[in-house]
This record gives C-alpha cells, structure tokens and sequence, in this order.
C-alpha cells in the first residue's frame, strides 16, 4: 500500500512538472509571435521613416528651386527696375542736328542725333515728330514707310535718323526755313533745334509736304 501511494505521488510530480513545461513554452511561443509581430511591422516604419526623409528632400529640393528663381531674378535686373529696359525719355535725351547732305545728291540731308544721357540703357524705336519752322508756318515731315527697328540705347550711346528735303534751286527766295522742333517717339515733350540745311524749300503746289523723315536708325548709330 506505501508502494502504491509513493506511485501516486511520483505521478503527481511528473505532470506538475509536464504541465509547467507545456505553459513555459506556451509563454516562450507567445514571446516568439509578438516579436515576430514587431518584427513584421518594422518594415512599414522604416518606410515611414523613408517616406519622411523623402518629403524633406523634396522640401529642400523645391526651396533651391526657389532661391535659383529668385537669383535669376535678381542676375538678370541689372540696372534697369525689374529687368525691364524703360523708354528713352526726351528729358534723358541730348538732341542735335547736323547737315549731312552728300555731294551731288537732288535731295538735302539734314542727320538728327540722340544721345542717351539719362544713366540707364533705354529702348527707342519707330519715328520722331518733326516739324519745321517757316516764314509760311510751321510744316511737318512725312515718314518714308521705312521698317523701324528696335534699339536699346546704351547710356553714353547714340542713334540718329535722316531728314530729306528738296533743295531750292529755283532762283527764287523759296519758303525760308527758321527752325527745327523735335519730338522723341512716343513722348510728347519736344525739342526746338536750330536748322542746319538748306535756307529754304522750293515753293510748291501745296499738294504735300516735301520734307521726310526716316526711322530711328536710318542716319545709321553713332558711338
């Protein structure tokens, strides 16, 4: 009977401890899936953690962006506001005149020259008004049709254009001319020059002007 009860507790003993076997490797088990879990999920926060390096990059990428467009704002400005080369004004402008008729031609020359004195580049283009003064009143040029091209005038450079006009060989007195208006393109404000070309025009019908003048640039462009 002792035999038999000894049995009884040897049993007992080998399950207790078959039982704490099986919930240690239970607890190992779970141990293992819970860090296989993790271990599934580090790949998403390391793209996480990509994907934020990314947008950084990306942040830091459009900012140069950015300051290259903001320098090359700033290169191409020079001394003109906003990169723009404004219009030459007739207070920046110094205007002379001169005879530029050459031997044997039928028509008189007369080379009216601007020369930029306003410190900054300026764009001119097209024809000036013109306007001579008579004893018979004031008579306006004509323009010759000519393509005008566009000039940006340095400052310090000149531009001219020509003035042509019949030579009064009649013999007689003519219509004596007594002064030179100039007008700029585009501006309104002029400047009164005193004429250097022929005295006088032929007298005519009165059927047109016989003065014309050429575009800007049509004298040729001076230094």
């Amino acid at each position: 009977m002792r035999v038999s009860r000894m049995t009884i507790a040897a049993l007992a003993v080998v399950a207790g401890l078959s039982l704490t076997a099986c919930q240690n490797g239970d607890a190992a088990t779970d141990r293992n899936d819970s860090g296989a879990s993790s271990a599934a999920s580090a790949p998403s926060s390391a793209n996480g953690g990509s994907s934020s390096g990314d947008s950084a990059q990306d942040t830091a990428k459009d900012s140069n962006k950015d300051s290259s467009k903001d320098q090359g704002t700033v290169a191409g400005t020079g001394s003109n506001k906003g990169g723009k080369v404004g219009k030459c004004r007739t207070d920046e402008l110094e205007v002379t005149a001169k005879d530029a008729t050459i031997g044997g031609d039928k028509d008189g020359t007369v080379a009216v020259e601007f020369t930029n004195g306003g410190g900054r580049d300026c764009a001119i283009s097209g024809y000036a008004g013109v306007d001579l003064k008579t004893n018979a009143g004031s008579l306006s040029a004509k323009r010759t049709g000519e393509q005008a091209p566009s000039v940006v005038l340095k400052d310090g450079r000149s531009v001219s254009f020509a003035i042509t006009y019949p030579v009064n060989d009649s013999g007689g007195s003519g219509v004596r001319i007594t002064g030179l208006v100039v007008t700029p393109p585009d501006e309104t404000k002029s400047v009164s020059l005193d004429w250097p070309g022929g005295s006088s025009l032929p007298v005519t019908d009165g059927s047109g002007t016989p003065v014309k003048v050429g575009p800007i640039g049509s004298a040729g462009q001076g230094g």
